[in-house]
């Protein structure tokens, strides 16, 4: 079996890829271990995906957002960010941007089922479910993936995206830089007494970092970041007193809180992939960059991977030269990097600062804190970050130059060649 393209991984990102390539008359085969069934109905799994405008605009584009409810969509109109005990924080307001809001909360069922549907949409993909893959090569003349059914699948390109811990990519001998923040996070919906007002809060306390992802009023999903070893409890805390827990450890800022979902926990590891390409292969999505979920970007990451991988792929079509062309593979490997390395490293130096226990360290970003909030300009660039109105805008590019700019003084990944 031949295909133009192979993508390994059918998560959101793998599932948005294979439509964004399929409606450039490609031939698809999307290779994945769960079974069809599992991809229709994604189960609930607690997490809550903040969308900037452009991902909104690229799901609408691929004819994904068509699949999701209205009542899947939360708007995100504020973020407050907090440190210990201090009432004050940094606010930041959607109106900075000259917009009625920040992005979107949609829960990553939702995303899943819709993308899955979407996918469905196209003749041109080829669902391989059910199979393990258990070999990738290449040559001068194509790829190959060996499925667990005994099945080879050949393609012009194979695109890995099958998640931060990408066995292809290993496979591959592609390393990446992986960062275990020894944290697990606990997430869960809640209905609380208080109102939220559409706010998203981040608040580093000592031992701990909450999260609120603002949902319909009085209802919203809750994000706790503690070490490993108070997961456990948590998760099998009866509700009364799982809800009492939460609202102390909320200081009663929320009011009475009541559990709404089951409870799920992820450990917390960043993953930055050495290289992005390779013969005849790309890495998209977490396979290539796995953040940190504090600056909600990792979603909007993967979807920046298929708008840039998906550029590539168009112009070896209107230029006659292969999927597979160095030189356009190597042009989708600067502009992910560009766009995501320094993102990632300011993540680790926020993660770091603001879960450090010690009093200088608390003292520094309590300063911070307090600082950003005095200064205007700072909060109305960081809003315009958080909006995203796409890289054509003039605030993207401005961004671009700015994170271009940090990326000359900010260490860059290994590149292996």
């Amino acid at each position: 079996m031949h295909y133009d393209v192979a993508i390994i991984g059918a998560g959101p990102v793998g599932l948005c890829l294979a439509r964004a390539l399929a409606d450039q008359s490609l031939s698809v085969a999307l290779i994945e271990r769960q079974p069809a069934k599992a991809l229709a109905e994604p189960a609930f799994d607690g997490r809550e995906i903040a969308l900037t405008q452009a991902s909104m605009q690229q799901l609408r584009t691929l004819g994904v957002a068509a699949h999701i409810a209205a009542e899947d969509v939360s708007p995100l109109q504020r973020a407050r960010i907090m440190n210990g005990a201090a009432e004050q924080g940094l606010f930041v307001d959607a109106q900075m941007a000259r917009r009625q809001q920040l992005g979107h909360l949609v829960p990553n069922q939702a995303i899943r089922r819709a993308a899955w549907a979407a996918a469905q949409d196209h003749p041109d993909i080829r669902l391989h479910d059910g199979v393990e893959v258990t070999g990738t090569g290449a040559d001068h003349e194509r790829g190959t993936v060996q499925l667990g059914n005994g099945q080879r699948v050949h393609a012009d390109l194979v695109i890995a995206a099958d998640s931060r811990f990408s066995e292809t990519r290993r496979a591959r001998g592609i390393g990446a830089h992986m960062q275990d923040f020894g944290k697990t996070m606990l997430v869960c919906r809640m209905q609380h007494e208080g109102e939220h007002a559409h706010t998203a809060w981040e608040w580093f306390d000592h031992g701990q970092t909450l999260a609120l992802l603002p949902l319909a009023e009085h209802h919203a999903s809750i994000v706790l970041t503690v070490p490993d070893t108070e997961v456990q409890a948590l998760l099998d805390m009866d509700e009364a007193d799982f809800n009492a827990d939460m609202r102390r450890r909320f200081a009663d800022r929320l009011g009475d809180m009541r559990l709404e979902s089951t409870r799920h926990a992820y450990p917390l590891v960043g993953t930055y992939a050495h290289r992005f390409i390779g013969q005849r292969l790309a890495l998209a999505g977490d396979a290539a960059v796995g953040m940190h979920p504090v600056t909600a970007h990792g979603f909007n990451f993967g979807l920046a991977s298929v708008r840039r991988l998906g550029d590539s792929l168009r112009q070896a079509l209107a230029h006659g030269t292969g999927l597979a062309d160095p030189t356009l593979l190597a042009r989708y490997q600067h502009r992910h990097r560009l766009g995501t390395w320094p993102l990632y490293q300011i993540t680790r130096g926020i993660v770091g600062l603001y879960t450090d226990e010690r009093a200088p360290a608390r003292a520094m970003r309590e300063g911070l804190l307090r600082l950003s909030q005095r200064v205007t300009p700072f909060r109305s660039a960081l809003a315009h970050l958080l909006v995203d109105d796409g890289e054509r805008g003039l605030l993207r590019r401005t961004g671009d130059k700015a994170r271009t700019k940090l990326g000359t003084l900010l260490p860059h990944p290994r590149v292996i060649d």
